[in-house]
């Protein structure tokens, strides 16, 4: 590109997209990028405070902003992205369809670290939307070298992709409530109704719901009854405390779970439990997922339902983020809780 005058301007073509901003009102696009500048053009560019503009003349072995970023754009981009039309030299990437965000954290840290490439995304592992904005790239001058975006695009597609929308997986969960309290009738379940409810928003259906006594072999036996039935996710209620009488994990292991963690640096759900019997996810749901909005369960179950298997790494880096402020109005996800 080359700088003249805008005097000098007419009949040359436009080389980037030019905004006008009005404070307060609007923020558009002026003069699009291949515009070919008449002399009606002069005056309003020179309101917009452009005595000189850049007009096309690419050298050989150049990007043009809008190329730049849709080559980061489609090279970053893995299932369930759209992305739109190059504007202002920006691209913006959003969900195509609703499902867990999943976001290569340490991918996007190199490519930011490279010069004169930005690309800014929400945090990974929420659930978004169909539609939702979710990322934007773009280079930082106007035009760029070839080899700078091969670089980049060579860079994502080593340890693709960037940036994906996970469908999660229809699964029929098992659900073991224990608590001789329950099962004796004293109280009602409350936690039922509860999970099912939480089960549903996320496209699963409950099979089945077996209310046992504290007792480690019952527990057990209702377990692998369930996956017998067919349940493919299994989810204990009722239990999971500090308390002596809180058997719950000696049943998971003994129907053959596999435990990963029992506890998470999270609040609320700090008593959460996860174990694997073969592929099937077991969790053990402290009672704070029955009478808080936002807990563990918003956090873990999602990642679980699309298929990700967490091991204690995952635990472990959950802390940073993981205090809930309990806000009056709950805005979850958009907050700092689980980022």
């Amino acid at each position: 590109m080359k700088s003249v005058k805008v005097e000098k301007a007419i009949g040359m073509v436009l080389g980037h997209d030019i905004t006008r901003i009005i404070r307060g009102k609007t923020k558009e696009r002026a003069f699009q990028k291949g515009h070919i500048i008449n002399s009606a053009d002069i005056p309003a560019l020179l309101d917009l405070g452009k005595k000189h503009i850049y007009v096309w003349d690419l050298q050989e072995g150049c990007f043009h902003e809008n190329e730049a970023a849709q080559a980061i754009a489609s090279a970053a981009a893995g299932a369930g992205i759209l992305l739109s039309e190059p504007k202002e030299g920006k691209i913006e990437l959003s969900a195509g369809h609703s499902g867990l965000l999943s976001i290569n954290v340490s991918l996007l840290e190199k490519l930011n670290s490279m010069d004169q490439i930005m690309f800014a995304t929400i945090h990974t592992h929420q659930m978004v939307r169909e539609g939702k904005i979710i990322a934007g790239t773009r280079i930082i001058p106007l035009v760029i070298e070839q080899e700078s975006i091969a670089r980049a695009v060579s860079l994502l597609k080593s340890d693709a992709p960037l940036i994906q929308v996970k469908k999660l997986k229809h699964k029929k969960v098992g659900i073991v409530t224990t608590g001789s309290e329950v099962y004796e009738g004293r109280i009602k379940d409350q936690f039922g109704p509860v999970i099912r409810e939480k089960f549903s928003v996320l496209g699963c259906e409950v099979l089945d719901q077996i209310i046992v006594p504290d007792d480690a072999g019952i527990i057990s036996e209702s377990i692998e009854k369930l996956i017998r039935a067919g349940a493919d996710f299994i989810a204990t209620t009722g239990g999971m405390s500090v308390d002596p009488d809180d058997v719950t994990p000696e049943g998971i292991r003994g129907a053959g779970g596999e435990i990963v963690t029992y506890g998470a640096p999270v609040l609320p759900g700090a008593m959460f439990m996860l174990a694997y019997k073969n592929e099937i996810p077991i969790v053990g749901l402290p009672g704070c997922v029955m009478y808080h909005a936002t807990t563990v369960f918003e956090l873990l179950v999602p990642r679980l339902l699309a298929g990700e298997k967490l091991n204690r790494k995952d635990f472990a880096g959950l802390g940073h983020g993981g205090l809930c402020a309990n806000c009056e109005v709950c805005r979850y996800p958009d907050c700092g809780f689980g980022k």
